[in-house]
């Protein structure tokens, strides 16, 4: 049973281990780009922030949706006949939340006028919430309290059907976290907006850091949006954008038990929290401009060699020309960096021989001119870098058994705060409790800090079937928690443990393995750091070492080693079988092999970029418009892939020879293919 135990906590850690690095990918990827618009201004009157090409879900020419009162959205848009699903009537009533819950169950949509009818009524009551919602409890109730659900609508009607329904005589409260990953994310706000309207005080709602249009557009709620929606997926997901961004901080039961998403940190300030206005933060990956200078530098470079790349990508993308002296401008925030004046005299000769590319996108089409910082406020209401930190800090921080507050390196941001810093926090607001989500746990639930501690996870199978439990608290007068435990089951047959745990391991292996494939070249380069006679053989602690330093997932390679490779019969590792029976599917012969692995690697960065340019959410981009991409993909990641390559891409990939490209489908054929599945017997 011990050995059962290790090996499931150590298939977990893999999963952890590689979604935190996704995550510390996807700040890394919206630093690159708040990096570029908070050093280069756009001077074209009629769109004067060029932060909207990035950041905003949709162009302008299609937010009249969001704006429009509940009768025109029955005058616009059409519900045909032949429309089957749930008709909704406002205001809302107990009778519609039980017909939306029926429609679902049985894979029904709900039209898109009513979801928009649905979003602008939510809006309009969360506006009237603060920022920190406090309730009370009665001997007569008690509150439940779900943590993250993740697009998983089988356990959010598993919980309704063990604890029944939201009403006055049995309040919720979500913590947040209710989109991205799974399948049915948008069943779960419109059930969840529906209940809120019906009880708005009796149902509450605190958003997660999933509850940003960016991070959407990485974990999928975005692409569940525009295929279940198409023609009115755009404005959907405008209008939820000020819908997150009016959802409540916090919730405080009894003056007593702090509930929020992530964390804390020992600058946290619920004072504070609870005055500023909070609709200000559309997304926590914009960070304030005054904080992208520290927060984003491209990995190992000069000035001259940020400056001339970002002038390449400029003059293939607009045209237009820059001066080298107003480069610098661009590019130098402080006084120091006035020593590298010799540095972009140098550059100032290899930018005059870059070649100019003349593009029709609007994407970058503009003039850089002078420093962001003097002409224009980075959002269009002035956000503070505290604002901006006291939030991040509690949607995105986890506790740590060890006392202090440390930056989260693993997720990228916020910090890991320990039993001191919460103490101290409770103490000062005369706390008893933090319940916090976030994190996923093996049993739904974890209690740390001495009790004072809760995390409480709703999404079962998160990972994988059989991965974890979900779990929600129910709390009453005597705030004393009280778990109650599910998983759904698709099968009818229960699994014994072993074979659970057997099928979590495989598929935890399975992942790591992609994991290692897609980084070969840096992986062999490393092993053989260690293998200068070409053995192919290098010890277990060498090889564990190589695999720590180019992956950095913090796992324990020693004791996963046996599962990845093969042993010689001396116990040295044959490094090459890391990536035995594994290749990368070409379904363009053409690309050349320095491009697969990078594809492969990088495939959801690329997407990022791509759904960004590509405003329409089409699917399609012109051949321009794909090298774009990659030019902004190069200056974030500094690959050294050049235009030819890329050219002989794009042209290979319009199949039809339109000028278009099914940007997608492209990605999704580049894929890492096992060619002999269950490989390593466990």
């Amino acid at each position: 049973m011990a050995r059962m135990e290790m090996r499931r906590r150590y298939a977990l850690s893999i999963f952890q281990s590689i979604e935190y690095a996704d995550e510390q990918a996807q700040l890394q990827l919206s630093k690159f780009f708040t990096f570029m618009l908070d050093h280069f201004t756009q001077t074209n009157e009629t769109d004067p922030d060029i932060s909207s090409h990035f950041f905003s879900t949709t162009s302008g020419s299609s937010l009249a949706g969001s704006d429009l009162t509940m009768r025109e959205y029955e005058t616009t848009i059409e519900v045909p006949a032949s429309y089957y699903g749930p008709r909704l009537c406002f205001p809302l009533t107990v009778a519609d939340t039980d017909m939306l819950l029926q429609a679902f169950k049985h894979r029904q949509h709900l039209h898109a006028r009513y979801v928009l009818q649905l979003l602008h009524e939510t809006r309009k009551v969360l506006q009237q919430m603060p920022n920190i919602t406090h309730l009370s409890t009665s001997y007569a109730k008690e509150i439940t309290i779900c943590g993250d659900l993740h697009g998983k609508l089988d356990d959010l009607l598993l919980i309704f059907y063990k604890n029944g329904l939201p009403s006055e005589e049995n309040p919720y409260i979500f913590n947040g976290d209710f989109v991205d990953r799974g399948k049915n994310s948008i069943e779960i706000l419109i059930i969840l907006f529906a209940f809120l309207l019906v009880y708005p005080n009796h149902l509450h709602l605190n958003r997660g850091n999933h509850e940003d249009h960016i991070m959407n557009l990485r974990y999928g709620f975005t692409k569940e949006v525009m295929k279940k929606y198409r023609c009115y997926g755009k404005t959907i997901l405008h209008l939820l954008e000020d819908v997150y961004s009016w959802l409540p901080l916090a919730t405080i039961i009894d003056s007593k038990v702090l509930i929020l998403h992530g964390g804390i940190s020992d600058s946290t300030d619920l004072n504070f929290l609870n005055l500023f206005q909070r609709n200000k933060l559309k997304s926590v990956l914009k960070p304030v401009k005054s904080n992208t200078e520290t927060m984003y530098e491209p990995q190992g470079t000069s000035l001259t060699e940020t400056c001339s790349h970002l002038m390449e990508v400029k003059k293939s993308l607009s045209g237009q020309d820059i001066s080298v002296k107003e480069a610098m401008r661009s590019t130098s925030a402080s006084s120091e960096r006035r020593q590298y004046s010799r540095e972009v005299s140098d550059a100032k000769e290899h930018l005059d021989n870059l070649p100019d590319r003349p593009s029709s996108s609007p994407l970058l089409e503009v003039q850089y001119l002078k420093p962001h910082s003097v002409t224009a406020p980075y959002t269009s209401s002035e956000l503070t870098t505290k604002e901006w930190k006291q939030v991040v800090d509690i949607l995105w921080s986890d506790p740590k058994h060890q006392n202090g507050c440390t930056p989260n390196k693993f997720r990228g941001g916020g910090c890991y705060f320990g039993p001191d810093v919460t103490a101290t926090l409770l103490k000062r607001y005369n706390l008893k409790m933090l319940i916090r989500s976030h994190e996923c746990k093996q049993e739904g639930y974890e209690i740390s800090h001495n009790g004072k501690v809760v995390t409480i996870f709703s999404a079962s199978n998160y990972y994988e079937e059989g991965s974890n439990r979900g779990a929600y608290i129910k709390l009453n007068p005597d705030l004393i928690p009280r778990f109650v435990q599910y998983q759904v089951s698709k099968s009818t047959c229960k699994q014994t443990l072993h074979q659970r745990v057997t099928t979590i391991e495989l598929s935890a292996l399975k992942c790591l393995r992609e994991k290692l494939y897609t980084h070969k070249s840096e992986l062999i380069a490393a092993f053989r750091q260690y293998d200068s006679n070409y053995t192919g053989r290098i010890s277990p602690s060498e090889w564990a070492s190589a695999v720590e330093s180019v992956l950095c997932l913090d796992l324990p390679w020693r004791t996963l080693c046996s599962q990845l490779v093969y042993l010689a019969e001396d116990g040295r590792v044959e490094y090459l079988s890391s990536f035995d029976n594994l290749e990368i599917k070409l379904p363009i012969k053409e690309v050349q092999p320095s491009l697969v692995e990078t594809l492969c690697r990088y495939k959801t960065d690329l997407e990022i970029i791509f759904n960004m340019i590509d405003k329409d959410h089409s699917g399609l981009i012109s051949v321009d418009e794909f090298r774009q991409t990659w030019k902004l993909f190069n200056l974030h990641l500094r690959i050294n892939v050049n235009d030819e390559s890329i050219d002989s891409l794009a042209r290979s990939i319009d199949f039809n020879k339109d000028g278009s490209i099914d940007f997608n489908e492209f990605l999704e054929a580049f894929h890492v293919v096992h060619k002999i599945e269950n490989r390593y017997s466990l």
